[in-house]
């Protein structure tokens, strides 16, 4: 029995109570829910309804029409079982009410022959079909008990392995509940937190989520205990930023608060275009975090084209004018190598006026390059640089992050594509610099939803670049589907290749294999050059080639010596070739939202108008496919390919699969995140420590483990 005691129950009492103290769970039963997952009544009262049937809206086997879904109280008419193709258990069974018939079958749930007996009274619910000529139900969910009828009835996620049915976990849930009555259920939610959302209290949702009156009563349940979900996340966040803030020893630039120190100056004025208003907006943003105590810890996400590295560049020169130095960590060696060229050509001529008592007012500003290819005296050279301070901005790959490699005082870290870079390498990399954390800026070129920006990203300041800069050509997409349309996207290329422009072509991603890919990209290298653009000079880069042969080739590519170049996903980031006005990606279905926007920037980046043609195999046109040809707008391609893709997981590194947020969605609950953002700031500013709010600490303690506590914070 649950002990009656004054307090009411806490999460951690319900974690410690087993199952087999429930009605009806005996051995078998409880080994049962423990593959589950459910060891345990707060396993038990967390594992939710994923749908509610309304039954008041009963409908009669005479009314079911084919494609759509139905609840009907039938009797079984008869049942038997077939042994189908493949050894597979097939079980049928007819069923009626007086209006009709329906024929009902079963896979591989041989054990429906005992439970479907003449003369049973069941309800079905399942999606209507026809079956030679008349309608059927296949694997409908069963309900054997007349009394759940005539009202809201929670079907739960059923397992035919450990063979417990929705029926039995609704029995063992509403026992649980019954049981808490006499102790109450604790709120750790402040009830002036509450009111001011509108919130339910903990009891009543966890009661009604299971077993609701009405659907709006399940609703205002859903919304408080989703909250709840949103609200831990967000406190773990919180927290910890709140904690960073105050702990860690940062530099304090001492650069005046709009960043208009003369070496920032002097570069805007270098500038052969005007800031947009986004990227002024940023640079103040960035500027009040480089004055302040503690180290900057800030996400800047960027469209395609918005001006991403203008920004990264005057935050690492105001490093520099506050006399140290910047470093800028890339992904790629060839991302790398183009940092360099490009940072060098803005920074041309740009002179380091000197501090102190020098003999010389200015010198001339130096940036280095360190990745693994850097070998010899020439990374002696740059390492000793780094070592004394005559470096005032590298660029590199993780190489940053070696042993050997030690800055004289490393003051702004600029952090390139944050999400190919492991959090263990951010750490070491900002290690390096001593007792004074540095600031640090983490760039992205792929846009988040807001409110997985808020969740994944909760502990970093996130500043948007949501504006192109004037004079930038928007591109084209068009979708060419089928064997015939693409002849026009090879007509295309020829066509821009004749005007002395170039072209990408894109190789399908095969995920099961590189070596696949790399196959894939030269069979495809070799039939345009034989086929389609026979007589075009055609470069090939993949994964597979050496560091030195990429390179090489992309270099031939930039200097106009190839026409097109055929490449696998090596191309996504960062590649800049400005002549490159058309891009056609092979086999376009295969790649995701994010992916297909990444490579589509490839293109667009001079004053030629540009084009992006997707190819598919099929004739009928994808989800992903319709929204890259419908708009250019990063952001709101990342909301449809949230909507698409479901959201992954929070707590670790897999992206893929069921979300960690049991009913919160950061599709749907886009205004909760927010209001659960809200909260856990003035939680955690009044209560730092939640040394007020016991129960709401214990259960962050109890349900976040410190490895996910972890995963949430690393960036």
């Amino acid at each position: 029995m649950l002990t009656v005691a004054d307090a009411p129950l806490t999460l951690r009492e319900l974690a410690g109570i087993d199952v087999s103290r429930l009605r009806g769970v005996g051995d078998r039963k409880r080994d049962a829910l423990h593959t589950l997952g459910v060891d345990n009544v707060l396993d038990l009262l967390t594992t939710y309804p994923r749908r509610w049937v309304d039954r008041s809206n009963e409908a009669r086997v005479a009314d079911l029409a084919p494609g759509t879904e139905a609840l009907v109280l039938v009797e079984v008419r008869s049942a038997h079982k077939r042994i189908g193709r493949n050894r597979r258990t097939i079980v049928e069974a007819v069923v009626g009410d007086g209006t009709g018939r329906i024929h009902v079958v079963f896979f591989n749930q041989p054990w429906r022959e005992r439970q479907l007996t003449a003369g049973l009274q069941v309800a079905l619910f399942g999606k209507v079909d026809t079956y030679r000529g008349g309608l059927q139900m296949a694997n409908p969910v069963v309900d054997l008990s007349g009394d759940r009828t005539g009202r809201i009835v929670p079907i739960y996620p059923q397992s035919e392995k450990a063979q417990i049915t929705t029926w039995e976990l609704a029995g063992w849930v509403e026992n649980a509940l019954e049981r808490c009555r006499a102790r109450g259920v604790a709120d750790p939610l402040p009830a002036a937190v509450r009111r001011r959302r509108g919130l339910i209290d903990r009891e009543q949702a966890l009661t009604t989520i299971h077993v609701p009156e009405t659907i709006a009563d399940k609703d205002r349940a859903r919304r408080r205990l989703a909250f709840d979900e949103l609200l831990r996340v967000q406190l773990v966040l919180v927290m910890r930023k709140r904690a960073m803030e105050r702990n860690q020893v940062g530099f304090v630039h001492d650069i005046a608060g709009d960043l208009d120190g003369e070496l920032v100056r002097r570069f805007h004025e270098t500038l052969p275009f005007a800031l947009t208003g986004a990227q002024q907006r940023t640079i103040a943003e960035i500027a009040a975090d480089l004055v302040a105590a503690h180290p900057m810890h800030r996400l800047l996400q960027g469209d395609v084209g918005s001006g991403k590295t203008v920004v990264a560049v005057t935050a690492l020169l105001a490093a520099v004018q506050a006399g140290r130095q910047g470093a800028l960590m890339a992904p790629t060696e060839v991302l790398a190598e183009q940092h360099v060229a490009g940072v060098r050509q803005l920074l041309a001529d740009l002179e380091v006026p000197t501090r102190g008592d020098s003999l010389f007012a200015e010198r001339p500003l130096r940036v280095e390059l360190l990745t693994n290819r850097v070998t010899g005296a020439e990374r002696k050279r740059v390492l000793a640089g780094l070592a004394d301070g005559a470096v005032d901005i590298v660029i590199g790959t993780h190489a940053l992050i070696q042993e050997g490699v030690t800055f004289d005082q490393l003051g702004v870290v600029v952090v390139d594509e944050q999400h190919r870079f492991g959090v263990e390498q951010r750490a070491a990399l900002r290690a390096k610099a001593g007792a004074a954390v540095p600031d640090v800026l983490v760039m992205t070129a792929t846009p988040i939803p807001r409110t997985a920006a808020m969740t994944v990203y909760g502990d970093l300041d996130v500043s948007v670049l949501d504006e192109l800069p004037p004079g930038r050509t928007p591109i084209i997409t068009r979708w060419a589907g089928g064997s015939l349309l693409p002849a026009e996207a090879w007509a295309d290329v020829r066509a821009e290749v004749a005007e002395d422009r170039q072209a990408y072509v894109v190789c399908p991603l095969i995920e099961e294999s590189e070596k696949l890919e790399v196959a894939s990209a030269e069979e495809t290298y070799r039939r345009l050059e034989r086929d389609e653009l026979a007589g075009l000079r055609l470069g090939l880069l993949h994964g597979r080639l050496s560091s030195a042969d990429k390179e090489a080739t992309m270099d031939r590519f930039r200097a106009g010596e190839l026409d097109v170049l055929v490449a696998t996903t090596v191309i996504e980031v960062g590649v800049d070739v400005p002549n490159a006005t058309v891009m056609v990606v092979l086999d376009a279905d295969r790649f995701g939202i994010a992916q297909l926007h990444q490579l589509r920037g490839r293109v667009g980046r001079g004053e030629h108008a540009s084009r992006c043609w997707l190819l598919t195999a099929d004739l009928e046109t994808s989800a992903r496919v319709d929204a890259i040809v419908a708009t250019t707008d990063g952001f709101e391609l990342a909301e449809i390919d949230l909507e698409l893709r479901g959201e992954g997981t929070l707590m670790s590194t897999a992206q893929k699969g069921r979300s960690d947020l049991r009913l919160a969605s950061l599709r749907r609950d886009r205004e909760l995140v927010v209001d659960a953002r809200a909260a856990a700031f003035e939680i955690v500013d009044a209560d730092p420590e939640l040394a007020d709010h016991p129960i709401l600490l214990d259960e962050l303690r109890l349900l976040l483990s410190d490895e996910d506590e972890e995963f949430l914070t690393r960036s």
